[in-house]
């Protein structure tokens, strides 16, 4: 087996808790909607909210791989990525590829927009609404829970398209996606990894606890 110190760190452990904690949570919320527990499905919103506000934060501030801004590819970058595709053998990217960085920011924008409208969503009979849905008029909540519905099945696509592309890069690509997502490292990926290293110092850790602790009062702030 390839010695642990011979394989590069991609993702630092903040981002792959995100991920894993983000798939959980969305299973959750479908499944809660679907049994009616909307009092948990509120919850596990507010969660999500809390995810959602850690990962811009960090996207901001943490190591080089999980920085939104890089992620917004340019044309010629992203077509000449497309044009790669087709050569033999697949040459993985450092860290998001053009397409996946589309991807992630198409993610998380489909995810604030199904938080943002749950927030003010009001069911048929008006008894029961998101956690501002006192502020909005009945025909605006049910508007709002309306959208919520229609927004979620774009985002179930979205999500069967994901793990679509994550099987073609396997089956096609004969590239994992999913292994460096629970370990961090990647044998093909090699060489320094200039600020993603850094992840791992008592500064980023630090940062990493302090945006989780401001993520979490904002939620808690939201549902007091």
């Amino acid at each position: 087996m390839e010695s642990e110190r011979h394989r590069t760190l991609i993702w630092d452990w903040t981002i792959r808790v995100f991920h894993w904690a983000l798939v959980g949570l969305v299973a959750g919320m479908w499944w809660t909607a679907q049994q009616g527990l909307m009092f948990w499905h509120k919850w596990l919103g507010l969660a999500l909210i809390g995810l959602l506000i850690y990962r811009l934060v960090w996207g901001l501030i943490g190591p080089v791989t999980a920085r939104l801004i890089p992620l917004v590819p340019r044309p010629r970058a992203l077509l000449g990525y497309i044009r790669r595709l087709s050569e033999r053998p697949y040459q993985a990217s450092f860290g998001h590829n053009p397409l996946g960085g589309l991807s992630v920011l198409a993610l998380l924008g489909l995810l604030m927009v199904q938080v943002g409208s749950g927030l003010i969503a009001v069911d048929v009979d008006g008894l029961f609404s998101g956690w501002f849905g006192h502020l909005v008029s009945f025909d605006t909540g049910r508007a709002a829970a309306e959208f919520h519905e229609t927004s979620f099945k774009f985002l179930l696509g979205f999500i069967l398209l994901h793990v679509s592309a994550i099987a073609a890069y396997a089956l096609v690509l004969r590239t994992n996606l999913i292994g460096p997502m629970l370990t961090g490292r990647r044998s093909e990926a090699r060489g320094p990894t200039p600020g993603l290293d850094a992840g791992a110092s008592p500064f980023k850790a630090g940062l990493a606890i302090g945006t989780g602790l401001l993520a979490v009062a904002l939620v808690l702030w939201l549902g007091r």
